[in-house]
C-alpha cells in the first residue's frame, strides 16, 4: 500500500471529546495521536512530527497559544498545519491565533464531528 496515513496530533484535555474526535478521524483514515496536556503535547509533536496539530487553548501545564510559540520556534514546528478546538470564541484570542499561522479556528460548541473531519482533510489537501 502506497498511500501513507496522514498522522494527526490531537492534544485535548477533556478525554471524552478527545476519544471521540479519535474515534472519528480514525475511521475517516487517519492516524490519531493523543496527548492531554500541553507540555505532552509538544513532546510528542516534536518528536513524532504528525502532518496536523489539533490543538486545544485551555490546557493543563502549558496552554494551547504557548504550546503554539514554542512549536513554532522549532525548524519543522514552523510549518505544521494547526486548527484549534476551543471553548474560547473572543475575537482577540482567535486573531492571536491567526497570526501564528494557525489554519483554523473551530469554538467547540460550534462543531460537529464531521466538520472537524472535513477541515482536517482541507488542511491536509487530502480527499
Amino acid at each position: 500500500m502506497s498511500d501513507k496515513k496522514s498522522t494527526v496530533l490531537l492534544i485535548e484535555d477533556e478525554k471524552l471529546l478527545s476519544k471521540a474526535i479519535k474515534k472519528k478521524l480514525e475511521k475517516n483514515g487517519f492516524d490519531v495521536l493523543e496527548a492531554y496536556d500541553g507540555g505532552e503535547g509538544l513532546a510528542v509533536a516534536l518528536e513524532k512530527h504528525p502532518d496536523l496539530i489539533l490543538l486545544d487553548i485551555v490546557l493543563p501545564l502549558m496552554d494551547g497559544v504557548t504550546l503554539l510559540d514554542r512549536l513554532r520556534e522549532d525548524e519543522w514546528g514552523k510549518g505544521v498545519p494547526v486548527i484549534i478546538l476551543s471553548n474560547l470564541s473572543d475575537a482577540s484570542t482567535v486573531e492571536e491565533s491567526k497570526k501564528k499561522g494557525v489554519n483554523n479556528y473551530l469554538v467547540k460548541t460550534d462543531w460537529k464531528l464531521d466538520e472537524v473531519v472535513a477541515k482536517v482533510r482541507e488542511a491536509l489537501k487530502v480527499s
